[in-house]
């Protein structure tokens, strides 16, 4: 080839250079073809409450006296200790058997020569008040009271039948509130007046009169207060006698009793 007709020289592919082209290369994630860089989705923000605070969780109910409630002790497996047995009178739930404590107080009142006409026990705090009524035929005095009530204490006491519970002891005499339903409440209230429901279809179905006399077969009721009009009536007949209070009215040679006062 002649001198200054050379021509330049053609430049050889990349194949013909002996390169090896690169594969394409996988965007790293968060990045678009565009070379644009794609935030990741966010979380959209938990509202705020007024006052600019977020929501709380709502704190888990207290129970009653300001403490949270408490998980229940798990039950013991098998082969652990036996569950405790109470002791007499005392009942689940902290509460206290009235027959079991009747049961050991009816003997001491009994040897005092009184009648246990009830026994309540009450709840005062964590201390507890047993109420005890006794009678008698010739009523109940002051000093009865305070015999009988120091006999019963050791009696309570010796048994334990008043559990683990600290309690008051009272001892008192029915009042003219307690109706009568025994034969011998109606034979202690002879000379009182009282208002009785009778079922007898010969009378009218409430009768008002005083107290006559008491025997074992039944009551005889000067009706309206009026000797005039005296009838007898049998216990079967008779509901629960409710006295009526009489102001100023002197007890009678019949020999009524005090009303426990």
């Amino acid at each position: 080839m002649p001198e200054g007709s050379r021509h330049a020289p053609k430049s050889r592919s990349a194949a013909q250079r002996g390169r090896t082209q690169k594969p394409p290369q996988t965007p790293p994630p968060g990045h678009d073809p565009g070379g644009r860089t794609a935030m990741p989705p966010q979380t959209p923000p938990r509202r705020a409450t007024q006052g600019g605070r977020p929501p709380q969780t709502p704190p888990r109910p207290a129970a009653q006296g300001g403490r949270p409630p408490q998980t229940p002790p798990r039950r013991a497996a098998e082969g652990g200790r036996p569950p405790q047995t109470p002791p007499p009178g005392h009942e689940a739930g902290g509460s206290l058997d009235e027959g079991r404590i009747a049961d050991v107080i009816r003997p001491v009142v009994t040897a005092a020569g009184l009648d246990l006409e009830s026994v309540r026990v009450t709840a005062a705090g964590r201390r507890r008040l047993l109420r005890v009524v006794v009678d008698s035929d010739r009523g109940v005095s002051l000093d009865d009271a305070a015999a009988v009530s120091r006999e019963l204490s050791a009696a309570l006491d010796a048994v334990a039948v008043m559990g683990d519970f600290p309690y008051t002891l009272e001892v008192s005499s029915p009042g003219v509130d307690r109706p009568l339903t025994e034969r011998r409440h109606w034979r202690r209230a002879v000379g009182r007046l009282v208002q009785v429901t009778v079922t007898d279809s010969g009378a009218p179905g409430s009768v008002s009169g005083r107290i006559v006399s008491a025997d074992a077969d039944g009551v005889a009721l000067d009706v309206g207060g009026d000797p005039k009009a005296r009838r007898r009536f049998p216990y079967t007949v008779l509901g629960p006698g409710r006295i009526q209070v009489e102001f100023g009215h002197p007890p009678t040679e019949h020999g009524a009793t005090r009303d426990g006062h």
